[in-house]
This record gives C-alpha cells, sequence and structure tokens, in this order.
C-alpha cells in the first residue's frame, strides 16, 4: 500500500484551520510549521495537528525538520506562511511556487511590478519612507482620492483613502508609524492610485502551473472611521455572469506572472470602466469563510479543491474538480461595531439569529469578550451569512441585522 502524502501546513491559522481535516479526508496526513511572523491576531497553535515544528529562521534546519518527517508537500495556510511554505518547497524540492521573484508574492509594491511586467493592466503606485516623495507623487498623479497602505500587510489593515495632502500627511505617519498584523513595523508605504469599479475576488487552486477557479464573489466596502474602507458584505457571482470571464482570465494571468504554480491563491481585482485592474493576489488560501457553509451553498469550497489539488493533481489536470453553482442568494455580512463595547452572549445573539435569512454566525471571540469600534478586519467582532430564496429577503434582514448593531448590539451591559 502505497504510504499517505505528509503535507507541512505553515500557519494553519484563520480558513486555514480547516485544511488538516480536508486533507484527511482525500487520505493525507498533515504536520504543522509554525512560522517565525505569524499574524499575531490569531492563536498561537492549531487545535487537531498533533506535529509542530517551529522555525526559528534556519531554512535548513527546519527543512531538515520536515524530510524527517517525510513531508511531500508544503502549503501556506494563510498569508503569514506564504513566503516560509515556498521556501521551504524550494530546499525540500517539493512542488511549489516559482522562486524567480518570490517577495512579489507578499510586497505589494512588487507584486505590481511584476503583474505589469507581463503586460496586464495595474494602478500607478509608489513605495517609499519619504513624504516629499509620496506628496510629489499624488502631485504627478493628479487626482483624488489615493490610497496608502503597508507594502507587506494584509485584509483592510492600516489602508487609508486620502482625499487631500492634509490627509495624505497624517495617514502617511499613521501607515510608517504603525505595526503590521504580524507584529512588524512597516518601514514604507504604498501610495497607489484610486481605483473605481466593482471589486471581485477570484479563489483558485493551482497544481503544475494549471489553475482551477473555485469562486467568484464581489465586494462591497464602506469607509469607516474617517476614511478606512471596510469589508462590509460579499456575494458569490453566478458562473454565467459576463463579469466571471472577465475577472477569471485575468486573475490566473495575474497568477502566472506571480508564479503560483502550486496551491491556493486568493485574487482582488477592480472591474474599472477601462477593464480589470489588480488590487492585490495572495498565495494562500482567502479570508475567513466557513467551508462546510460555502460548500452547502455553492456545491465545492476552496479548502476542499486544495486537498483534492494537492492529494489527486490529476483531479486538477483532468478538469474533474467540483465546479460552483450558487443554490439561493446568499450574502457574506462583516460585523461592524460602531462602538468599544463587549461580544454579545447568546441571548443578545438572539435577534441575529431570529432573522429568517440567517444561516450561521461566527463571532471573534468568546461571548462577553471586550469588542473595539471596527476600524478594519482585525476589530471586527465576526461575520453572519445570511441566504434566502431571493435577494431582496437577503437585502431586509441586511438591513436589520445592521440596525441591530447600531441600537446595542455589542452595548456593554451596565449592573
Amino acid at each position: 500500500m502505497t504510504p499517505p502524502l505528509i503535507v507541512a501546513i505553515v500557519d494553519a491559522d484563520g480558513i486555514g484551520a480547516h485544511l488538516p481535516a480536508a486533507l484527511a479526508r482525500h487520505g493525507a496526513r498533515s504536520i504543522h510549521v509554525r512560522s517565525d511572523a505569524p499574524n499575531v491576531h490569531f492563536s498561537r497553535r492549531p487545535a487537531d495537528l498533533d506535529i509542530e515544528v517551529v522555525h526559528r529562521g534556519d531554512l535548513v534546519e527546519t527543512a531538515t525538520a520536515l524530510r524527517g518527517h517525510g513531508v511531500g508537500f508544503v502549503v501556506a495556510g494563510t498569508e503569514s506562511g506564504v513566503l516560509l511554505a515556498d521556501a521551504l518547497s524550494a530546499q525540500l524540492r517539493t512542488p511549489g511556487n516559482g522562486m524567480t521573484r518570490p517577495g512579489a508574492r507578499r510586497d505589494k509594491h512588487e507584486m505590481v511590478q511584476a503583474v505589469a511586467a507581463v503586460g496586464l493592466a495595474t494602478a500607478s503606485s509608489v513605495v517609499t519612507d519619504s513624504l516629499d516623495e509620496l506628496l510629489t507623487w499624488a502631485e504627478q498623479l493628479g487626482t483624488w482620492p489615493v490610497v496608502l497602505k503597508p507594502p507587506a500587510s494584509a485584509a483592510s489593515d492600516h489602508v487609508l483613502f486620502c482625499r487631500s495632502e492634509a490627509e495624505l500627511r497624517s495617514a502617511f505617519a499613521a501607515v510608517l508609524g504603525a505595526d503590521d498584523r504580524y507584529g512588524r513595523r512597516n518601514g514604507a508605504v504604498i501610495g497607489q492610485e484610486f481605483l473605481a469599479g466593482e471589486e471581485y475576488f477570484v479563489n483558485t487552486v493551482s497544481r503544475g502551473g494549471s489553475h482551477h477557479v473555485v469562486e467568484v464573489w464581489r465586494y462591497q466596502k464602506r469607509l469607516v472611521d474617517g476614511g478606512r474602507p471596510m469589508y462590509d458584505y460579499e456575494e458569490p457571482v453566478a458562473p454565467d455572469d459576463p463579469a466571471v470571464a472577465v475577472v477569471s482570465a485575468y486573475a490566473l494571468a495575474v497568477l502566472d506572472a506571480l508564479e503560483i504554480r502550486n496551491g491556493a491563491a486568493h485574487t482582488e481585482v477592480m472591474l474599472t470602466p477601462d477593464g480589470p485592474v489588480l488590487v492585490e493576489s495572495a498565495a494562500r488560501p482567502g479570508g475567513s469563510h466557513e467551508p462546510a457553509v460555502v460548500s452547502g451553498c455553492l456545491g465545492t469550497d476552496q479548502i476542499d479543491c486544495l486537498a483534492r489539488a494537492i492529494v489527486r493533481p490529476e483531479e486538477l489536470h483532468a478538469g474533474r474538480l467540483p465546479r460552483y453553482r450558487p443554490q439561493a442568494a446568499l450574502r457574506y455580512v462583516t460585523l461592524l461595531s460602531p462602538t468599544d463595547g463587549q461580544m454579545p452572549s447568546e441571548e443578545g445573539l438572539a435577534p441575529v439569529r431570529e432573522l429568517e435569512s440567517c444561516l450561521e454566525v461566527v463571532l471573534a471571540a468568546a461571548p462577553g469578550s471586550p469588542v473595539k469600534r471596527t476600524v478594519d478586519l482585525g476589530t471586527s467582532p465576526g461575520y453572519v451569512y445570511l441566504t434566502a430564496a431571493t435577494h431582496g429577503e437577503v437585502e431586509e434582514d441586511y438591513h436589520r441585522l445592521r440596525q441591530l448593531e447600531e441600537s446595542g448590539l455589542y452595548r456593554t451591559p451596565t449592573h
């Protein structure tokens, strides 16, 4: 009997925590690699992985440990694991991503340069630690707003919209003086042209340079905290929607430009009046979705497809991975707390669960835990899935949910 494939998951946090179970369903075993710079907002140890190798900065030492465990594939569980997973794959000579320019899969400015180099549309951008250089770039760009963000963070962390020189100065100081989600000080900022249009994300899995589109969703964002773009809600887009073919083709070309050949990717694309333009791409599974919920509503999910592509790559190459098919109206709503407060109790959540379209509620912390006013994904209290036969029903419950938040869902009880 052929021994099971052993997969090393680097930072199996967030949605990556679902990957060991998916791999086990398809006959593979998993061990955990803890990177030297994990996301400080996640727990330090996945609950269901018995073997953990801690990376202490010595690539050869870590690779030797994995070789001793018989690892045949290395994959990033979340953003903090991307570069280490690539480096370990190269060291072990297991299927991995191209190493011509690996930094382009994390550094957002390098990413834009790599994508532009193959002729794909990108936003005008600059990376700098000089306020004067940033101001000169903005003046030459000649349009407001502009976007500022850290070079290598994730989600909406310190992503700021600036509508004037004064706001640009303030945002520059805020980004440059902060730590990113991995505990590292931002040594520079990226200034980027604001892109107008509809924003989509394309979740994919790849094996040997062949790609499979798992799902396409459309984002809706709102501004919070005086100018920070924050995720509001997202919805899957029907596969026959004309936009899907356009953004999918662009996203797959981005994967090739970034040499993403093995593993998962989450690519955000703005569909502008002139065509698709890259927001950013990440060489890991996308977001904080619940795979079981997504699979139940769409017929497939990225984590299961990733496990299949790792264990049985012939399924991807032969086009046998399942295609997504939305069964009803579905909306993933990011919870937003308007003030500091606390996580609601089960009793406090009752009005949310009683919404007719409420399918699932996922809180970011235990009931009674402190809640900060939402300014980014790191301060969101969690998320809710709404589903119904029609979009109108979902829309009504979405507004009811937002009203519950505004009227005290996270209010700290007084005694």
